[in-house]
Parts: C-alpha cells; sequence; structure tokens
C-alpha cells in the first residue's frame, strides 16, 4: 500500500525539481551558447538583445577550422596520442595492481602506502624534473614524450587494485590447482572480471589526455605536434592576435575539442557507475 502524499511534500517535491532543473541549466546553458555562437556569422555574436539561436546558421567557422588551419593534424594527434596512453594505462596499471592485490613480496603493502602517497604530490611539482628527464632523452617534439608519461597513475593503479581485491580467491585457488600460470590467472580471469573498472580508468584517462594542455605546451614545441587544446590555445597567437578574436571560430573549436569526450562519457556512463562502485571508490 502505497503512502498517500500530502500537499506539504508535493510542494517540496515541486521545489525538489526546480532547484534540480536550475543547477541542470547551469551546466547546459554554456554548451549551448558555445555551439550556437559556433554557428553564427562573425560580428554578430555580441548582437543585442542576444540571439539563443543563431537567425541563419554559418558553417564558415568549421569550414575555416578544418580547410584553411591544421586543425585536423591536430585532431589526429590528440587521437593517437590519447588512444596510446589509455591503452597504456589499462596495461601498465592493470598488472602493478593485480602484484599489488594478488602476489606476496616482501615490503608489498608499504610499498603501495608509498606509491599511494604520490598521489598527494602536486603535478606542478614533478613537472620541472619530469620535462628535464624528457629532454635529456631527446624526446621533446616526439610522440614518445608526449605519451610515456602518461601510461602509468597513482589513481589508476588505486582503482584496479581496489577492483582486484573484490574477485574471490577461490577462482585464483582453482585456476593455479588446474595449472594456470600467473599471467593465465591475470589475463583469462581478473581482466574480464574487471571490465567495469578497466572501463572506468579508460574515461578518466581519456578525459584527462584528450584535454591536457600543460604537457603538450612544454613538449609539442612545433606545430605539426600540437594537440587539440594547445592549437586551440594558439589561435590567438596568430598575426591578427591584437584584432577582435574570431570568437565563432573560436567556439568552433571548443565543439571540436569538447566532443569527443561527450560522446565518450555517455556510452561509456554505465560502465563508469559501475567500475566506481565495485572498486569501492566513493566521492
Amino acid at each position: 500500500m502505497t503512502k498517500k502524499r500530502t500537499p506539504l511534500g508535493t510542494i517540496f517535491s515541486i521545489l525538489g525539481y526546480i532547484v534540480l532543473i536550475a543547477f541542470a541549466l547551469t551546466m547546459v546553458v554554456p554548451f549551448i551558447w558555445m555551439i550556437s555562437t559556433s554557428l553564427k556569422s562573425p560580428g554578430t555574436e555580441f548582437s543585442y538583445p542576444p540571439q539563443i539561436l543563431p537567425t541563419e546558421f554559418n558553417f564558415s567557422a568549421y569550414r575555416t577550422l578544418f580547410v584553411e588551419l591544421p586543425f585536423v593534424r591536430y585532431f589526429l594527434n590528440t587521437f593517437f596520442i590519447t588512444a596510446c596512453t589509455v591503452f597504456g594505462q589499462m596495461v601498465v596499471c592493470s598488472m602493478a595492481a593485480y602484484g599489488f592485490a594478488r602476489l606476496n613480496f616482501i615490503g608489498r603493502d608499504k610499498i603501495f602506502v608509498l606509491y599511494l602517497a604520490t598521489m598527494m604530490i602536486p603535478f606542478q611539482i614533478t613537472l620541472i624534473p619530469m620535462f628535464l628527464i624528457i629532454a635529456g632523452m631527446g624526446w621533446v617534439n616526439t610522440y614518445q614524450g608526449l605519451i610515456v608519461p602518461g601510461i602509468s597513475s597513482a589513481f589508476g593503479i588505486f582503482l584496479l587494485r581496489q577492483a582486484f581485491l573484490g574477485v574471490p580467491r577461490d577462482y585464483q585457488d582453482a585456476a593455479r590447482i588446474d595449472g594456470a600460470s600467473e599471467w593465465t590467472v591475470y589475463t583469462r580471469i581478473f581482466l574480464p572480471l574487471n571490465g567495469p573498472a578497466l572501463t572506468t580508468l579508460g574515461v578518466f584517462t581519456f578525459m584527462g589526455t584528450w584535454t591536457e594542455l600543460l604537457w603538450p605546451l612544454l613538449i609539442a614545441r612545433q606545430e605539426h605536434m600540437r594537440t587539440l587544446e594547445l592549437g586551440l590555445a594558439y589561435f590567438n597567437a596568430r598575426p591578427n592576435a591584437f584584432l577582435q578574436p574570431n570568437w565563432p571560430l573560436l567556439m568552433a573549436g571548443a565543439v571540436v575539442v569538447m566532443l569527443p569526450v561527450l560522446i565518450v562519457y555517455i556510452f561509456a556512463q554505465r560502465y563508469f557507475v559501475e567500475g566506481i562502485s565495485l572498486s569501492g571508490v566513493k566521492g
């Protein structure tokens, strides 16, 4: 038997929905305005009264982006770097997480705590030493210089270790009785059973690498090595930088940068939430 809702409860429910809708609009409206501005003609983005939707859709900004500017090269660079970084994170972090979760060796827990403590060190502190190492190896303006520093993370190892600890040990013992090696146990049992956690790590890594600006700014010195974020940042560094910025062009570039992240998150949302809950990581 359902409990009858009182008028006061109905009022509070309506107010709650209004508050939620208001907060949702604060997140959605900037994206709508960005897409709308990218479809406007230059000079009409500041018209009064403001136009939420353009009176005439103008795709010249996107044509300029991909025909007159090397944005296709930026896109391919970003895609290659992100794909390699995501793959590297899944391989390196999952192997390290398996070792910390199920292998017994001297000082395992102490080493893990020390490794976990690196999460409290800001990236800006390790930025200069890491750059000096990459520069000393001659990896400036190279793909390996943009990829290798990001193929492992303390957070990724922590996330997957927590997920691996949730796998019943009986599975591992049964596989060993059947003669399975550690590599077989890792690849045939732990990886398939922790697909949501791996997907979660992949989404985090994808979003972080795709939108990364500071590290490519240091490593990608030449134009053909630039990523999307770096290319977008250099728009105002062109010869007409002191003139009025071309806002439709800038917004078109922002849409191109944002769209893949949004698509990946929408399609992986179910696995993302499940992976967070299974790994025991709480917000």
